[in-house]
C-alpha cells in the first residue's frame, strides 16, 4: 500500500500543532491528566544517570510510564515502545521485539535494567529479541535516550540507550499492604495472561513482588496473512524487591527478577527456509542485585550509591531441517558480574557532578548436540561461540553539569578498557584488550520560560563483544566464521534540539547526524557455501552516517481533550560499500486523540509508516523483507478504559480495517483485526 497520506496528513498535522497555536493559549490552564499525558515535566535518571528535569536535559529522551503499558495494554516490553517517539520496533517472531533508535538496534542500542547493563558478550549485530526477556507487568517505567549513552554506561551505545525500571518499593510512614490481581485476553487465542502483585510499606521497610503467567497463541495477521503458524508460546516471571532504611539517609535495597520463556518458534524460519522446526528453547534471564544508597550531605559531598549484580541469561536453539533426521540442540549461558560505584558532588550552587566506576566480567558457556532421531545417537560439537569465553571491562566516568540563569552547560567523560579471551577450536588461544576514550558536551540556551534550544555533540563506541569474534555456525541466511582481528566500532553524534512546554502544549524537534566508523560487518568470504549458506566473516569494513529528524508534540485543546502527533525520518548510508545502510527505517509517524472524562478513557491513534525501498544488499538477501521493499501501510486503533475504586478495566481494538501490515525487517505480520481486554482488582 503507498502511504501519501502520511505525507500529506501527519506532517501539516504537526506544523499547525507547533506554529498554529497562539501564545495566549499556552498560558491557559492545563486539561486534566491521563494515561496518555506526555509531559517534559517528568524526571528522568538515564540521561545522567541521576534523577533530572526531561525539559531542562539537553539530550532526545522519551519515557513511558506504568499507566500507559496499561491504558494500551502493551503485550511486551519491546512493544511498550512502539508508541515512543524516535522507536521503531521491528519483530523477528512473536517472541522477540527488537527496537530500533537512530536508525540501529541489536548489540548498537544499549539495554538496561535498574541501571544494570543487560547487554551482555553474546549480544548479536541485527535484531535480537533479549528486551522481551523484561516482565512487562513488573515495569514502573521506561525511559530510551536517543543518540546518546555512551559516556554515562559505556560500549553499545552507538544508536542510544533504553532502561526498563523494575516496580519499586516504596517506605510509608504508616504501614500498609496493597494487592492486585489482573487477567487479559486477546480474541483468536492470541493471548491468555494473569498476574498478580503485592506491596507492603512502613517507615523502615518495604517489599514489593509480583508474577505473571503468560501463555500466547500464534498471532494472527490482517486480511489476507490469516493465522501465522508457529508462533505461540509460554512464560512464566516473578520478581521480589525489598528496601530497607537502614539509617535516617541510608537505604538498602535487594531485588531479584526471573524470567522463563519456552518453545519460541522462529516463524519466518519454518515458512521460508525449510525448517521442520525452529525455536528458541529456553529463553530465560535471571537479575539479582544489592545497592546501597547514601545521602551523604557533607560539603560537596551530596551522594553515594554502591550496586552489585549478577545476571543469568540462557538461550536454547532447537532446529531440525525438513528430510533430516537430525535434531540440533544448542545452547549458551551468560553469567555476568557487575559492580558500579558513584559519588554526586555539589560545587557550589551552580555545579553539579556524577561520576564513578562500572566493572562488568561476562563469562560464557555455549554447547551443541546433534541427534539423529532414527538411531538415538548423540553427538557433541563445538557451540555457536568458543565455550568458557569472557569478557571484563573497567571503567571510570565522570558527568558535570552547570545550571546558569540563561544558559545550562554539560559534559562529560568515559575511560573503558576490556580484556576478551576465548580458546577456539579453529584458531587456538586468543586475547585482546580494547579500549576506549568518549566525551560529550552540550550547550542549552533558555530562550524563555516555555523553551530551551541545545546542541550537543558526543562520541561513542561498541567493544567487540563474544558474537563477533567468535560466532562460528548458521546466523540468519548465512554461516559465520570467527575473526579474533576486531576493533571498537566508534561514532560521534551531533544534535540540535528544541523543547517547548506550555501549559497546554508541550512538544520537542531534533535534527541528528551521526558518523560511524570501523562499523563491524559481515563480508562474504568469496562464493564458498557452508552447510548450504554463503560463507560470512566479520570485519571492521564500515564507514557510514545516519541522520535525520524526530519530533514529537501533545495539545490540550478542551478540558480532559488532548491531541498527540509525532513523526521520524531517517536516512543512512554506508559510504564503505555505496549503498544504503541495513534495516533503515521508513518514514513513520502517528497520530493520537484522548478523551479522559473522569474515570472514564476513551482514545483513537492512527499509526502509519511510508514504503521502505532504499535497501542494502544484505536487506535485499534478507528473506523477511519483501522483494522491492517493504510496503508502506497504516493502521487504526481504539481504546477505552473504566476505573471505579480498585476495579480497572481496558479494552483494545487494534487494527479496525483488518489491513495486512509488516514492521520493516520483521519476520512476522502485525495483528489484524483483533481485541485485547484487562481486568484488575486492587485490594
Amino acid at each position: 500500500m503507498c502511504v501519501p497520506s502520511l505525507r500529506h496528513t501527519i506532517i501539516p498535522a504537526l506544523i499547525c500543532m507547533a506554529q498554529g497555536l497562539d501564545a495566549q493559549i499556552v498560558r491557559d490552564t492545563i486539561a486534566a491528566d491521563s494515561a496518555y499525558r506526555h509531559t517534559l515535566a517528568e524526571l528522568v535518571v538515564t540521561a545522567q544517570r541521576n534523577s533530572t528535569r526531561r525539559f531542562d536535559t539537553p539530550e532526545a529522551i522519551d519515557l513511558t510510564t506504568e499507566d500507559a503499558i496499561r491504558s494500551r495494554q502493551f503485550r511486551t516490553a519491546p512493544e511498550a515502545l512502539s508508541a515512543t517517539p524516535g522507536v521503531m520496533v521491528q519483530k523477528t517472531n512473536h517472541g522477540g521485539g527488537s527496537p530500533f533508535v537512530r536508525g540501529l538496534t541489536g548489540n548498537q542500542t544499549l539495554l538496561l535494567i535498574d541501571g544494570i547493563r543487560l547487554s551482555n558478550a553474546t549480544f548479536r549485530y541485527g535484531p535480537n529479541q533479549y528486551l522481551n526477556t523484561i516482565d512487562i507487568f513488573g515495569i514502573q517505567r521506561m525511559e530510551v535516550l536517543r543518540g546518546s549513552g555512551s559516556v554515562q554506561y559505556g560500549s553499545d551505545a552507538l544508536g542510544g540507550a533504553i532502561q526498563a525500571f523494575s516496580r519499586d518499593a516504596v517506605l510509608r510512614d504508616d504501614p500498609l499492604w496493597t494487592a492486585e490481581a489482573l487477567w487479559r485476553g486477546a480474541t483468536q487465542g492470541m493471548e491468555q495472561s494473569l498476574h498478580g502483585e503485592v506491596q507492603y510499606g512502613s517507615k523502615r521497610m518495604a517489599i514489593a513482588g509480583g508474577i505473571s503467567r503468560r501463555d500466547f497463541g500464534d498471532p494472527v495477521g490482517g486480511d489476507t496473512t490469516g493465522r501465522q503458524s508457529p508462533g505461540g508460546y509460554k512464560e512464566l516471571a516473578f520478581d521480589l524487591k525489598g528496601k530497607f532504611a537502614l539509617a535516617p539517609n541510608t537505604f538498602l535495597t535487594v531485588a531479584h527478577q526471573n524470567m522463563r520463556q519456552g518453545h519460541i518458534p522462529v516463524f519466518h524460519k519454518v515458512q521460508l527456509e525449510d525448517y521442520a522446526l525452529n525455536k528458541f528453547d529456553p529463553q530465560a534471564r535471571a537479575l539479582t542485585y544489592a545497592r546501597v544508597e547514601q545521602q551523604l550531605q557533607r560539603g560537596i559531598w551530596e551522594s553515594l550509591s554502591i550496586t552489585a549484580s549478577l545476571q543469568q541469561t540462557e538461550e536454547g536453539r532447537g532446529s531440525r531441517k525438513n528430510g533430516s533426521t537430525v535434531l540440533r540442540e544448542e545452547r549458551d549461558r551468560v553469567r555476568a558480574l557487575g559492580f558500579s560505584a558513584q559519588i554526586g558532588n555539589r560545587f557550589g550552587s551552580r555545579w553539579t557532578a556524577n561520576s564513578g566506576l562500572d566493572i562488568y566480567h561476562d563469562r560464557v558457556n555455549s554447547t551443541r548436540t546433534d541427534t539423529d532421531l532414527n538411531t538415538g545417537i548423540a553427538s557433541s560439537r563445538r557451540g555457536l561461540y568458543p565455550d568458557d569465553a569472557t569478557m571484563s571491562s573497567l571503567a571510570l566516568f565522570s558527568l558535570h553539569e552547570w545550571d546558569l540563569p540563561l544558559w545550562h552547560f554539560s559534559a562529560g567523560v568515559r575511560w573503558n578498557s576490556f580484556v576478551i579471551t576465548a580458546t577456539d577450536e579453529a584458531v587456538g588461544k586468543a586475547r585482546i584488550k580494547p579500549a576506549a576514550l568518549v566525551g560529550t558536551a552540550a550547550v542549552m540556551r533558555k530562550t524563555g520560560v516555555h523553551s530551551r534550544l541545545f546542541v550537543s555533540v558526543n562520541s561513542a563506541f561498541r567493544a567487540p563483544n563474544i558474537d563477533d569474534l567468535g560466532t562460528l555456525g548458521i546466523v540468519d541466511f548465512r554461516f559465520e566464521t570467527p575473526n579474533y582481528d576486531l576493533q571498537p566500532e566508534q561514532a560521534v553524534n551531533y544534535q540540535i534540539g528544541y523543547k517547548w512546554q506550555g501549559t497546554k502544549l508541550q512538544g520537542e524537534a531534533f535534527i541528528f547526524r551521526s558518523e560511524l566508523r570501523n562499523l563491524i560487518t559481515r563480508v562474504r568470504v568469496d562464493t564458498q557455501t557452508m552447510q548450504g549458506y554463503p560463507l560470512y566473516q566479520k570485519e571492521n569494513a564500515g564507514r557510514a552516517y545516519i541522520q535525520g529528524f524526530e519530533t514529537a508534540w501533545r495539545f490540550a485543546f478542551a478540558s480532559n481533550w488532548s491531541v498527540q502527533g509525532a513523526l521520524t525520518y531517517t536516512y543512512g548510508q554506508n559510504m564503505s560499500q555505496r549503498e544504503p545502510v541495513r534495516r533503515i527505517p521508513p518514514l513513520y509517524g502517528r497520530l493520537a486523540l484522548e478523551y479522559a472524562p473522569g474515570a472514564w478513557l476513551f482514545g483513537g491513534e492512527w499509526q502509519a509508516a511510508d514504503k521502505q525501498s532504499r535497501l542494502a544488499a544484505g536487506d535485499t538477501d534478507d528473506n523477511r523483507i519483501p522483494q522491492g521493499g517493504t510496503p508502506g501501510w497504516n493502521v487504526l486503533n481504539l481504546h477505552t478504559g473504566y476505573t471505579w475504586r480498585s476495579l480497572s478495566f481496558r479494552l483494545s481494538a487494534l487494527n479496525l480495517f483488518n489491513k495486512d501490515y509488516r514492521t520493516h525487517g520483521s519476520g512476522v505480520n502485525g495483528y489484524g483485526r483483533s481485541v485485547f481486554a484487562t481486568i484488575s482488582v486492587g485490594i
